[in-house]
């Protein structure tokens, strides 16, 4: 490792849509007379998702949270989901059609886009970010799952919306999350980055890819990184994790020590991937770089992926 002293990159950001302060408070979502109560509680609020879109009230900044009586009026009338108590407030997610939010984009008085925009720029208090996560991901499975895998049959949502029952043959089914590993490859004071196709064009990130069935984290990030950038890996490490719900990922933060140097890609995963020397990566993240090359903005896991491993927090010698 190097002798310098960590540099002075300003107070740590806040991870987007991790450390809800949400108690989900989940044994009440079998609770049909408490959950009519909560219902009917004056305290109680909810977030209008459509689709993509997030609904909120116009402001500096904007707010999200609607009342029930609000949000139906607006038009949010699919699903209806329970997710948890704020500081003893119900609070609830409820849907609407992705056409109708569309419409709502020509009234003065609302703001209707999507998530990423919203976390990106900071267009809500950053203690919404989390229950609209969970909202957002749990009501796109809704659409997603309206009838049985097993017969066909239509479903309807059950235990304030966190399952869906088969009237038909009585399967049950279950909100899914979809896991991915995230990881920055290290060699003394280098990591590897790399570029996909999808990324802003300055933007350089860590290698990432789904978990297979009955592989470990560990596993995965071996094989992700030898089939994305011909690396070998030895020793995994974790960081942290994060939801990601776009539409329903949890992001699992690893670094990873490399056992190999010579970089063959997969064009169909990655358009580039390079190693970069720590003082390279400083300038990327305090946007400084002489290319305007970047890294990934602080609402994203790869942001403090690679700044924790940049300050000499993570070690893998």
């Amino acid at each position: 490792m190097s002798d310098r002293p960590p540099p002075i990159l300003g107070p740590k950001p806040v991870l987007g849509y991790a450390d809800s302060r949400l108690e989900r408070a989940a044994e009440l979502r079998t609770n049909r007379a408490a959950l009519e109560a909560m219902a009917a509680d004056p305290r109680a609020g909810a977030y209008v998702i459509g689709g993509e879109m997030i609904v909120a009230k116009k402001g500096e900044p904007s707010q999200p949270l609607f009342t029930l009586a609000e949000a139906r009026g607006l038009g949010a009338t699919e699903e209806f989901v329970f997710l948890g108590h704020l500081d003893g407030a119900p609070r609830f997610g409820i849907g609407m059609a992705p056409a109708l939010a569309e419409t709502l984009k020509a009234r003065d008085d609302l703001l209707v886009t999507d998530l990423r925009s919203i976390a990106v720029q900071g267009l809500v208090d950053g203690d919404h970010l989390p229950p609209i996560a969970e909202a957002k991901a749990i009501l796109h499975w809704h659409q997603r799952h309206r009838f049985c895998s097993n017969c066909g049959a239509a479903t309807d949502a059950v235990d304030a919306g966190w399952k869906r029952l088969c009237p038909s043959c009585k399967t049950e089914h279950f909100p899914r999350t979809d896991p991915v590993v995230i990881m920055l490859i290290v060699d003394g004071d280098q990591c590897l980055l790399g570029r996909s196709p999808r990324f802003a064009p300055t933007m350089w990130s860590c290698l990432a890819g789904f978990i297979e069935p009955g592989e470990s984290l560990e596993d995965a990030v071996r094989r992700e990184t030898r089939e994305e950038a011909g690396i070998l890996c030895g020793r995994v490490t974790y960081y942290r994790s994060q939801p990601w719900p776009f539409p329903s990922s949890l992001m699992i933060g690893c670094h990873a020590e490399a056992k190999s140097r010579d970089i063959v890609i997969d064009a169909t995963e990655l358009e580039a991937a390079r190693w970069f020397s720590k003082d390279e990566i400083i300038t990327m993240l305090t946007r400084t770089h002489k290319d305007g090359l970047t890294t990934p903005p602080p609402v994203a896991i790869a942001h403090h992926i690679i700044r924790d491993w940049v300050e000499d927090e993570v070690r893998l010698d």
